[in-house]
């Protein structure tokens, strides 16, 4: 069964596999909000756990904005855990009141179980926006200022931790300059943005990156909506749709390149920021996204069931579907 909240929408997840449970922590908003357009600035963090990513145990609230003015007052947006150092590690993004949500950054907090609680690191603030690389927000840009979506490797390559997410570069046509953004740390606290891993050009925006490998090959899954596909793109693929997809490399710091066709998409988007999870009870990899757009038009809020992949070649397929080419 889909995990489902009844007095809450639920959206954008991530995913730890710790001791055959599947640990699961998504944004999620109260229903009472009425209109669930208005989710993303009544946001928090929760948490549920799995035997077999279907049936679920939802555990609560585990993060939320600071109660207090802060550069993270506003929301609390999508991120990645991990455990390193020791201990688990939440990466997250935040906006603040005072800047009318516009201007996102990534945090950090600790804690010594999944179950939490999460506390900041510091202030909680583990890298603001380096103009050197990425967009800076301003007015007929873009609708805001893309530092989000965190997702952090658990291990060091050449002694350095690696952080990838959602950015914008700083040149080129409005629907070409998304990026996936880059930084390194050698101790998960102190941060140093570097140029994007990949250069963009094919999309305004690439969200909630997850980058994994399968046999020698790197993944980097995305999502976006084809109103922010490039013009090229849009019509290499009879004009688009809205989902997830995937940037494929030798190494996780690229280069990068989106792999052919779209792994999941539709007109209206059906389902959106996908993940390619482990599957424990087949096996196999598996797709799994929140369900956006009903039958009815409405958006669901919820997370669906895994859907299987096949991998061949390098590239993954739905069994269900074969990708537009």
């Amino acid at each position: 069964m889909t995990l489902k909240l009844d007095d809450k929408y639920i959206w954008d997840f991530w995913h730890v596999a710790q001791g055959g449970e599947q640990h699961l922590f998504m944004l999620q908003a109260d229903r009472a909000i009425g209109d669930p357009n208005l989710r993303h600035w009544n946001v928090s963090i929760g948490h549920a756990v799995s035997p077999d990513l279907r049936h679920w145990d939802y555990r609560g609230t585990v993060f939320g904005p600071s109660a207090q003015p802060a550069w993270d007052d506003f929301t609390t947006w999508t991120g990645s855990v991990i455990h390193a150092e020791g201990r688990y590690h939440l990466f997250y993004t935040g906006t603040c009141r005072a800047e009318n949500g516009l201007r996102q950054r990534i945090g950090h907090a600790t804690a010594d179980s999944l179950d939490g609680p999460f506390t900041r690191v510091g202030d909680g603030l583990a890298l603001d926006l380096d103009e050197r690389f990425y967009e800076e927000h301003a007015e007929g840009r873009w609708h805001d200022r893309a530092l989000r979506d965190p997702w952090v490797l658990p291990h060091r390559i050449d002694g350095m931790y690696h952080m990838f997410f959602t950015a914008r570069r700083n040149d080129g046509p409005k629907y070409e300059r998304g990026v996936i953004g880059h930084a390194v740390s050698p101790d998960l606290v102190h941060w140093e943005a570097t140029a994007p891993v990949y250069e963009g050009g094919h999309y305004g925006q690439l969200e909630v990156p997850q980058v994994f490998e399968r046999g020698g090959q790197w993944f980097c899954t995305f999502c976006n909506v084809r109103e922010h596909w490039s013009e090229a793109q849009r019509a290499r693929l009879d004009g688009g749709v809205s989902g997830t997809h995937y940037l494929v490399a030798d190494h996780p710091l690229g280069p990068w390149r989106p792999a052919e066709g779209f792994l999941d998409g539709d007109v209206p988007c059906k389902r959106y920021a996908g993940k390619i999870l482990h599957d424990p009870l087949t096996g196999a990899d598996c797709l799994m996204a929140f369900l956006d757009t009903g039958a009815d038009g409405a958006f669901v809020g919820q997370i669906s069931d895994p859907i299987p992949l096949r991998l061949e070649h390098g590239r993954y397929r739905r069994d269900d579907f074969s990708a537009l080419e």
